[in-house]
C-alpha cells in the first residue's frame, strides 16, 4: 500500500536549498514593490522599465505558469500606477515598456508551461522505473502461504520515493513459511543496493538451508560480497554499514521460530493482547557478525497458535514520533484494531500510524502480517 498526497517533509536535511528556494521565488515580487518605491521618491528619475520587464523572465525559472503570470500582473499593475503618478501616458517610453513586458510575459509564460510539463513527463517516467523496481525488489507477499493468511506493506518516509533502505520477504519453502524483514543503515541507492543483496540471498538460501541460522548468515555473507565491490559503497558505508533483520520460520506444528539479528522484535497477538517475542540472547546487526562470541545465533520458538496474528515490522513504525515528540504505541494499536483480515489489519495500522506523526514520517516502514489459520485450513478470524 501507498500513501497518497504525502505533505512535505519538515525542516531537516534539504532545509537550506528549500529556504533559499524560497526566497528565490520571491525576488521578481521584491523587485516590483522595490520599483513602485523608487518611483514614489524622488529617485523616480531613474529608468526602472528594464526592471519591471525582466519580472515575468525571473518568475519563470522558480515559478510556474500560474506564478509567472501573477508577477507579470504585478509588474502591469506597477507600471500603470507609476505612470499615472507621474503623468507619463502619452510618452513613447511608457508604451515600448508596456509593449516590451507583454512579449516577455508571453515568452516567459509560454516557457514555464514548456518546462513544466517536461518535468511532469521525466517525473512520470522516474516513478514508473521506481514503481517497476519496487515489484521487482518488494513484491507484495501472496495472501495465502501455507497455513497462513498474509500480506505486506511498504511506505517510504521521502516523499516521492517508492523505495528505500527497508526490506521484507515471505517464501513457502519445504522447511515450512520463511519471512524477512530488515532495515539497512542508511539511505538512498546505496542502501537499496544493500537491500537487494540481502534480499537476493534470503531468497536463494531459504530453499537449500535447512537451519535458520545459515540462512541469516548466508545474507550477510551476500552483503558483504557486495561491500567489497570497488566503489560498490562509499567509505563511511563500507567502514559503518549494518543491516538490522529478523528472520522468521512457521514450521509444522504451532510454532514460530525466530532468529532476531538487532531488530525490533516480532509481535503476537493473542485473544486481544500483544506479546513481544524478545530473543534469548542479544546479536549483532548483519555486518557486525564478527562481534559475535561463540556460535553464530541462536534460534528462538514460540507458540503460534490457530487465530494467533503475527507482525514483523521496521523501527519506522514503533519510533515514529509525534509533534509531542512521542512514540506511536504499537502494541496498543494493534490490540484496539477491530478484527479484520491480514490487509485491512495493516492499512488501518498504516492510517493510524500517518495520524500519530501528522503524515511526516521520519523513517521508512515495512510490515508482514501473519494470521494462523486453523487445522482446515479456514481463516479463523
Amino acid at each position: 500500500m501507498r500513501v497518497p498526497n504525502r505533505a512535505p517533509p519538515g525542516p531537516g536535511s534539504g532545509g537550506h536549498h528549500q529556504v533559499l528556494f524560497v526566497l528565490a521565488k520571491c525576488v521578481p515580487f521584491a523587485i516590483a514593490l522595490l520599483v513602485l518605491a523608487i518611483e514614489f521618491t524622488p529617485a523616480h528619475v531613474l529608468y526602472t522599465g528594464p526592471f519591471l520587464v525582466a519580472t515575468p523572465a525571473l518568475a519563470a525559472v522558480t515559478m510556474g505558469p500560474a506564478g509567472t503570470l501573477a508577477a507579470a500582473g504585478l509588474a502591469v499593475a506597477v507600471s500603470v500606477t507609476t505612470a499615472t503618478y507621474n503623468q507619463a501616458w502619452g510618452s513613447q517610453q511608457v508604451y515600448s515598456n508596456f509593449l516590451a513586458l507583454f512579449l516577455v510575459s508571453l515568452a516567459s509564460v509560454m516557457t514555464s508551461r514548456m518546462a513544466r510539463a517536461r518535468s511532469a513527463s521525466e517525473l512520470s517516467q522516474v516513478r514508473r522505473i521506481a514503481s517497476a523496481a519496487q515489484k521487482v525488489l518488494l513484491r507484495p507477499v501472496p495472501e495465502r502461504l501455507g497455513p497462513l493468511r498474509a500480506a505486506s506493506l511498504y511506505v517510504a518516509a521521502e516523499k516521492g520515493a517508492q523505495i528505500g533502505g527497508d526490506l521484507y520477504e515471505a517464501m513457502e519453502t519445504r522447511y515450512g513459511i520463511r519471512m524477512i524483514v530488515g532495515d539497512v543503515r542508511g539511505k538512498g541507492l546505496p542502501a537499496v543496493r544493500t537491500a537487494a543483496a540481502v534480499l537476493g540471498a534470503f531468497r536463494e538460501a531459504v530453499y537449500y538451508e535447512d537451519d535458520l541460522v545459515d540462512v541469516i548468515r548466508h545474507c550477510e555473507e551476500a552483503m558483504r560480497r557486495d561491500a567489497a565491490v570497488p566503489g560498490a559503497v562509499d567509505e563511511e558505508a563500507l567502514v559503518e554499514g549494518f543491516v538490522t533483520a529478523v528472520v522468521a520460520q512457521v514450521p509444522d506444528g504451532h510454532v514460530v521460530e525466530v532468529v532476531n539479528r538487532g531488530h525490533p522484535p516480532p509481535l503476537l497477538l493473542r485473544d486481544g493482547k500483544v506479546q513481544a517475542l524478545m530473543p534469548s540472547g542479544p546479536l549483532p546487526p548483519l555486518g557486525l557478525g564478527e562481534f559475535i562470541a561463540g556460535p553464530p545465533g541462536t534460534m528462538d520458538s514460540y507458540s503460534f497458535l490457530p487465530g494467533d496474528r503475527l507482525l514483523l515490522h521496521t523501527d519506522g513504525v514503533n519510533e515514529a514520533r509525534d509533534s509531542a515528540n512521542a512514540f506511536f504505541a504499537l502494541p496498543e494499536a494493534m490490540e484496539a484494531m477491530p478484527d479484520s483480515g491480514p490487509r485491512e489489519f495493516l492499512d488501518r495500522l498504516c492510517q493510524a500510524l500517518v495520524r500519530h506523526t501528522g503524515d511526516r514520517l521520519a523513517d521508512d516502514v515495512a510490515m508482514i502480517l501473519a494470521d494462523r489459520r486453523d487445522e482446515a485450513g479456514r481463516p479463523v478470524r
